[in-house]
């Protein structure tokens, strides 16, 4: 198997938990482009908020595709090119933030770097200082009038059990989606077309490469599709055990350099 890219996710895989990558996954992500891989990020976040994050991170001018939104979004930085793909309805969406009117929760839209939101409250507020992303409260009626990425519910996490729940019961006569845990306290529609795995799928296409030559790095239930499809798929120790059940390889968690000293091991060839 020769490994001909690396695609990360970046919230408990990538970044440890203060935030940023260590030093010595970043000198290993530097070693193996030396060798011609490619390095991106395949993230649920935004295009344009993990443009603004990457210095941030540390990981400026190392990073030369990043698949955003669960797959929705390209943009590569060697070829220049910027997509977008699949869009929910704004009618869809207002349809879904109905469904859960009463519950304790709130939604938030990634748009151009920044998390939109109905309300003021916690959990956006919370989303917005985890995430390092600015959110502003806007008029939905107004905002939903142009198609968006997706929808995202933020609450507790001992309240995602009930939004589980409640999700069971969403139907729309007019418009699919498909919808997921994606963190402890996010939950997210987007369209059923919207996978990592096929945002990878066209990322690679456009350098001539395949899902065979792939090696790809996740830890939630959201990068089970592409780390059971890629050749090889590594999950860290703090992954769920979904994800878990489909990996090559457990690497160690995000807080010990998982993904950088599984990068060292294919460096050396030690596999």
């Amino acid at each position: 198997m020769t490994i001909k890219a690396i695609m990360c996710d970046v919230d408990g895989t990538l970044l440890n938990d203060e935030g940023y990558v260590s030093p010595f996954t970043i000198e290993m992500i530097k070693k193996v482009k030396e060798q011609g891989i490619l390095f991106g990020l395949c993230t649920g976040r935004d295009v344009d908020s993990v443009k603004t994050l990457l210095e941030t991170w540390g990981v400026n001018n190392i990073v030369d595709i990043i698949v955003g939104t669960g797959g929705a979004e390209i943009y590569d930085y060697i070829l220049g090119i910027d997509k977008s793909n699949y869009p929910l309805d704004g009618a869809l969406i207002q349809d879904i933030i109905n469904h859960y009117e009463g519950m304790d929760l709130n939604f938030a839209i990634p748009y151009e770097g920044i998390l939109y939101a109905p309300k003021d409250d916690k959990y956006i507020q919370m989303l917005s200082y985890f995430d390092k992303v600015p959110y502003k409260v806007v008029d939905f009626k107004e905002f939903l009038k142009e198609p968006k990425s997706k929808v995202m519910i933020v609450c507790d996490e001992g309240y995602m059990e009930k939004v589980i729940e409640k999700s069971k019961t969403f139907h729309n006569e007019n418009y699919k989606s498909a919808s997921l845990k994606t963190a402890s306290v996010l939950y997210e529609y987007m369209d059923p077309r919207v996978t990592k795995t096929n945002g990878l799928i066209e990322a690679l296409k456009m350098h001539d490469l395949s899902l065979d030559e792939l090696c790809v790095f996740g830890d939630a239930d959201n990068d089970y599709d592409m780390v059971k499809n890629a050749a090889m798929g590594v999950v860290m120790a703090n992954g769920s055990e979904k994800t878990k059940s489909a990996a090559n390889y457990i690497t160690e968690d995000n807080n010990h350099d998982g993904v950088g000293n599984f990068i060292s091991k294919i460096l050396e060839g030690t596999l």
